[in-house]
């Protein structure tokens, strides 16, 4: 006899049957979540946006704008003056 445990509250997916493929396709959903790892991808993702407002602010600080070209784009142009030619 299989001395199987029953289904617990929360236990979610874990505790279905399912194939080796599925689980390895599958792999976040019966991964334990570790708080290590979560808090390294949030630093580095946080990292990520503040290099990107730096960036932002620093072209728009150097005489830049956002504008948006013909196709649709986004692009930084320099400002102009029509006393600048």
């Amino acid at each position: 006899m299989e001395n199987k445990k029953e289904p617990a509250p929360g236990d979610g997916l874990r505790s279905l049957r399912s194939t080796g493929v599925f689980r390895a396709v599958n792999f976040e959903l019966y991964a334990k979540p570790n708080i290590v790892i979560m808090s390294l991808g949030l630093a580095a993702m946080g990292i990520c946006v503040c290099y990107m407002a730096y960036m932002r602010t620093k072209y728009e600080n150097m005489g830049y704008y956002t504008a948006i070209d013909q196709q649709g784009g986004e692009t930084f142009v320099r400002k102009k003056s029509k006393w600048d030619q």
